[in-house]
This record gives structure tokens, sequence and C-alpha cells, in this order.
């Protein structure tokens, strides 16, 4: 009847508000079981049952064989390590296998067979299961001792397809790739001509003593590329032109004209094309955002409309503002825009809303979030007021920040005065009792702020919340050193007693001091808006941080199944005569450096490593002292650690750099506009970075879009 049709337009406007928050697709079934099946899906409970599938599935690599359950990676020191029993993490991973077909099933369902077989995600999703459940069988038919396990290397992709903006993310890199590859293709062409002219500039030569560079650095063609690849990152910079430059200071024209050409234009015009490029490919996937969350707004409107109490006589479409207001209560949303709404409803004078109208209502979720500080509290009493004027005036605040940074000051002057004193040589007297007096003037400044602003305004901000959580921090600590070690006096230097020694609880408590010297950036214009666009990029660039944590988990996987083994202590030698014999070994190798640690061994170690050699210089150093280490193995090694190299420092560094400058220039174009708005603190999103260039969808655009809808018929 008239009722059940209420019901489901209802649902239906509730679910379409809801895909519009979050910019999710409408496309999906509109009917009474499937808007249930949907919502359950996107609660918060299958969501996070789901992100705790994958985060579990992708932590089964540090537990299972190879297990990275060790104290040290290092394999002369490394004890062998717990590896549990075949069937404990393959039990795991089936149950993680298991959440991963419902929700494939669920999905296929809810989007219907035709746009079943347009999703390509879906049908990779459906691939990487079939794959990783035959492995998962291959492997216990095995007992779990097969070397190559296939699904491993696929587990990120669960992490991958299940972010729309990682999806988007990925989308924007795949379109920068051609203007990449031609700069990269440059670099290619750069590297190539100057090794021919290196192996000609330095052949061999009959006098031995003239050949240092021939023999170290272009012996052949691998060496010589391989010399002038890590001349490129500047690591090896001045060692590989030192030989040449001792016979003729003439050969150093061609190192500096390589390094000019290579590393200061061609990897410099990389970071531009790559900030250009990827910035118009994520501002066309935020468009994307837009037209998705004004056709979910409108559709949403579109069914209301449809609502058997709407006036037959009404010219256009239009919705009763009690049907709205029934969908808000129901629908999952901020409160904040919620509220909003609800009041811009209240003072509408009308009782029909149209299509514009209703559009309107709902751009409060484009808007900043804004945060408001509670007032500060009233007092009757003329001496309280001007404590609280004086303690709530800017200026205590930089009294404070003098007072901290005297505190650091008289660390720094003791920590050098007793620099080469022995710990029995010590006395912690004066450390003891800088400490104390500082932290009674923490605790009293804290104290006299919340008197002043009022204890529900001053944990508002988040500088009085780091700076009060520390102070209490250290309150505590100090009076547990007094508890365990007495009060400061001269030649306090007590026994060891308790967990921590007397030197380790004032280390400690110096170290928290130091780290809450950073109550200083709010006060510096400039510095807080350069630590509030990293802010910005941690909480809003997951998606980018997520894509980086997949490349990571597959080459790591591929590591150890290339390189497991590959680095062996040299015999049976202890620590002792290692060191004694470093000078036996061949100066800048991986033995004489004691890179040990650094291997393909387990899981962890594989993704510290990954993280070394992502950081330029570092990164090839390692990679050519990794080299050196496993050539014997397989020459083609290079061919990873390049392609590592090139993914983790030059794609992505220079990524992470062009969203960097997108956000610091976006926030420094609107510092003056926040400027004059004291008080209150704006929350951006990625969305909100690019609003100012944002185009509106067209009505016709919308209704267009609306009339394709596979699984919704609309009236008109």
């Amino acid at each position: 009847g008239a009722g059940a049709d209420n019901d489901l337009y209802i649902n239906q406007a509730i679910v379409f508000i809801e895909d519009a928050i979050q910019y999710r697709s409408i496309n999906h079934r509109v009917d009474s079981k499937s808007l249930w099946l949907y919502r359950w899906y996107y609660s918060r409970t299958c969501q996070w049952i789901l992100s705790l599938t994958i985060t579990v599935i992708l932590a089964l690599a540090f537990i299972e064989e190879p297990s990275s359950l060790t104290v040290t990676s290092d394999v002369r020191y490394r004890l062998p390590a717990w590896n549990p029993p075949c069937g404990l993490t393959e039990s795991l991973e089936l149950l993680c296998f298991l959440v991963f077909v419902v929700d494939v099933s669920v999905k296929s369902y809810l989007i219907g067979w035709k746009e079943f077989w347009k999703n390509k995600w879906l049908m990779a999703y459906i691939l990487t299961l079939i794959v990783s459940l035959a492995d998962w069988i291959v492997s216990l038919s095995f007992f779990c001792k097969e070397s190559v396990r296939i699904r491993r290397i696929l587990r990120p992709f669960f992490l991958l397809q299940n972010s729309s903006m990682m999806k988007k993310t990925l989308k924007s890199i795949n379109s920068t790739l051609p203007e990449m590859a031609s700069v990269v293709l440059l670099l290619a062409v750069h590297l190539s001509l100057f090794t021919m002219f290196a192996m000609l500039l330095f052949a061999r030569t009959k006098d031995n003593q003239q050949d240092k560079e021939w023999v170290v650095y272009f012996r052949n063609l691998p060496d010589s590329l391989t010399s002038l690849l890590v001349l490129l990152t500047t690591a090896n910079n001045p060692d590989v032109m030192i030989p040449a430059y001792s016979k003729n200071r003439a050969y150093s024209i061609f190192f500096i004209l390589f390094t000019v050409l290579g590393n200061l234009f061609l990897m410099n015009l990389l970071t531009a094309i790559i900030y250009n490029q990827f910035r118009g490919y994520l501002l066309k996937s935020v468009q994307s955002s837009l037209f998705r969350r004004r056709l979910g707004i409108r559709a949403a409107f579109e069914v209301l409309s449809s609502l058997k109490e709407t006036p037959a006589s009404a010219q256009q479409s239009c919705v009763s503002v009690g049907a709205l207001l029934q969908v808000l209560q129901k629908a999952e949303m901020d409160s904040r825009c919620k509220q909003a709404i609800m009041r811009s409803l209240k003072m509408c004078s009308c009782d029909q809303l149209s299509a514009a109208q209703f559009q309107k209502l709902f751009e409060e979720l484009d808007k900043d979030a804004i945060k408001q500080h509670p007032p500060s509290p009233e007092y009757q009493s003329h001496f309280m007021q001007k404590m609280q004027f004086a303690f709530g005036h800017p200026c205590f605040g930089y009294l404070g920040n003098v007072v901290a940074l005297a505190n650091i000051i008289s660390i720094c002057v003791v920590l050098v005065m007793d620099a080469d004193k022995q710990p029995s040589e010590r006395d912690d007297f004066f450390l003891g009792a800088i400490n104390c007096f500082f932290i009674l003037y923490y605790l009293l400044e804290m104290l006299l702020k919340i008197l002043a602003m009022g204890l529900r305004r001053y944990l508002s901000y988040p500088s009085n919340r780091f700076d009060g959580l520390l102070t209490v921090i250290l309150l505590i600590l100090e009076i547990a050193t007094f508890a365990v070690y007495g009060f400061p006096h001269p030649g306090w230097r007590p026994e060891f007693m308790g967990l921590l020694s007397l030197w380790d609880m004032v280390r400690l408590v110096n170290m928290l001091i130091v780290f809450r010297f950073l109550r200083i950036i709010p006060n510096m214009k400039f510095m807080a808006l350069v630590v509030t666009t990293l802010l910005d990029l941690v909480k809003n660039l997951r998606a980018f941080a997520g894509i980086l944590v997949v490349v990571f988990y597959a080459f790591a996987i591929t590591g150890i199944m290339l390189f497991k083994g590959a680095v062996v202590p040299l015999g049976n030698t202890s620590a002792a005569n290692t060191t004694h014999n470093n000078g036996t070994l061949q100066c800048g190798t991986y033995e004489q450096l004691e890179y040990w640690p650094n291997n393909f061994d387990d899981f962890a170690e594989k993704k510290v490593y990954s993280w070394c050699s992502a950081h330029f210089q570092a990164g090839v150093v390692y990679y050519l002292l990794y080299v050196l280490s496993v050539h014997l193995i397989c020459r083609w090694a290079k061919i990873y650690f390049v392609a590592w190299w090139l993914i983790s420092s030059v794609i992505w560094v220079n990524l992470f750099v062009a969203l960097l400058l997108e956000n610091f220039i976006h926030k420094w174009d609107r510092r003056c506009q926040r400027e004059s708005l004291s008080g209150i603190e704006y929350q951006r999103t990625v969305e909100l970075m690019f609003r100012d260039v944002l185009e509106e969808p067209t009505e016709e655009e919308l209704m267009e879009k609306l009339h394709q809808h596979p699984h919704l018929q609309l009236c008109r």
C-alpha cells in the first residue's frame, strides 16, 4: 500500500544521503531487503570486522615462517626463531578468506549482475581469492614446507580494494606514469651515454697503478652503469671521482657535468612534472567525488518527492519538511552537520522544499569543520577577575615559553659539564634540583591557566592538552623518584633500586622536558603553519600511505623469496673477533661496515631494510653492499634493487613532495583569512582542499545520470 511505498522511499532517501556523505556510488539495489543489507554492510561493526580481518591477514607475515619473533636480526647473534606449527597461521588465513568471500558476495549482489561485469576491481577481487585459496590448499598438501607462497604477495590487494580513495590515488598515479616515463627514459639515456663516455675515458692501460678508476668503478658495463647510477643520487660522491681526479683534475669536469645534468636538472624536472600531473589527476578524482555527493543528494530528493503526501497540484517536484526531518533522524551523519541542517529547516518558513533549496541545505557537508572553544568562567569577585585577566593573557603563555627555554638551557649546561664524567663521579643533585623547581612551576602554570580559562576551555586547545599531559607525567615521575631515592641533596648518588636507576629516572624526566618544549609551536605562526600542514597530510592522505604499505609489503615478500639466507656470517667468528678483524676486510664492504642486521631473512627486517633503502643515498649504498654479498647467487639481483629505488626514492618521494607542496600552498594562500578569526579551529579534508576550484554539476547532468541508474525507476 501507500504506507509501504512511503517507508521504501524514506529508506531509499536515507541510504542515498549516507552515500553522499561518504562519496559512495548510488548504483546499487534499492529494494527493501537490499537496502537493509546495504546499511548492515556499511555499518561500523561490519566495516570494523573487515578492517580487522585485513590487518590480521597482513600481520601474519610477522609470525609465519620465516618468523620475525627474535630480539635481533643480526645473523651473527640471532637465535633460532619460534615458527608456528603447520596449520596455525593457515587456520587464521582461512577465516580471513571466508570473511573476504562474504564481503565480495555481498558487494556483487548489491550492485547487480550487469554492474558486476563493469567492475574490474570486484573481478580482480574474486580472482585474487581463487588464486589465494588454491595456493593455501597447495601449502597444506606440502605440510607448509613450500618455499614460495604466491598468496603472500597478493595480500596487499585486500587492503587496496577496500579503500575508494586508495583506488582513486592509484588511478591518478597510473595516469601520471606516461609523463613520468618520458623523464625516466631521458634519465636512462643520460645514464647510458655517460656510461659509454666513462668506459672510453677510463679504459684499461698498461700502467696498473693508473687504472684504479677502471678497476674499482668502470671495469665492465654493469659496474659502470651501477657506479653512475649511485652517483646520480650523490651517494658515492666524491669517492667515484677521486682515483681519476688524482691523475688529472680535468677528469672532474666529467663527473660535475653528469651530476649537474642528472641530479640538478632531470631529477628536479621529474618532481615538477609529477607535481603538475598528479595535482591535475587528483583534482579530477575529487571532482568526481563532488559529483557523487551531488548525485546522492539529488537522488534522495527525487525519491522523497514521490511520497504520497506530496501535493498533486505542485507544478514542480518538491519535498515536505516533515519527510526530510524523518530522514535526518535516521541517517548516520555528523552531529554538527545534522544540527546545522535542522536549524536551517526551523528557520525556513515554507513547508515544501524545491530541488535547489534541498541541495543548498546539504551544502553544509562541504563546509569546514569548525571547532569553537567553550567560554571562560565568569567570576563575581574583582580579585578573581584580575587573576583571570593576568593568567589568561597571552603574555603569561610567553612567560611559560621563556621558563621552558631556561629549563632546556640549564639541562644542556649540566649535560655538557657531566659529559666526560664516569657514572660514579656524577652528582645528580643539580639536575634533580633543577627539574624539581621547573616541574613545580609547570604544575603551577597549568593550575593557574585552568583557573583563568576553566577546565573545559583549557582542554579544548590541543596545545594545552599536550602541555597538561606532560606536566602530569613529569609530576608522577618526580614523585616516584622522591619516593624511591629521596629528595635531592649534594652527593645524591643512591644505589640502584626499583625498575630504573636514579640516572635513568632523571634522563626520562629530562627527555619529557625537552619534548614539552614543543609547546612553543602554536605561538610561532610560520612554524605552526608548517606543523599543521604535516598533520593534515597525516590525517587526510591515508590513501597515499596505504599504497606505500602495499608496495612495501609486496617488495618485502618478494625479497624474502629471492634472497632469504643470502647473508651468512664469516665462519663462526665471535663478536670480538669480528671487530678485531675489521682491519683485514676490504673497506666499504658489507662485512667491514657490519651491515649484518640488514638482510632478507624475515618480514620485519625486510620492512626496516626497505624503509632505509627508500631514502636516497643510504638506499643505494645498502643496495650495492647487498648485491656484493649475493652476486654469486644471481647477478640479476640488481634489477630488484633498482626497481625498488625507482619506485620508492624516485616516484614515491616525488609524489609525497607534490602533495606536500599542494597542501602547504593551499594553507599559505588562506592564512590571511584565518588570522582574523581567533578562537576558531578549522579542520580540512582532501576534498575541501580543492573546494575553491571545483565545478558544480548541472541539473541536466545529474538527471541524466539518475535516469541511467540500473535499479531506480524515477517518476519523471
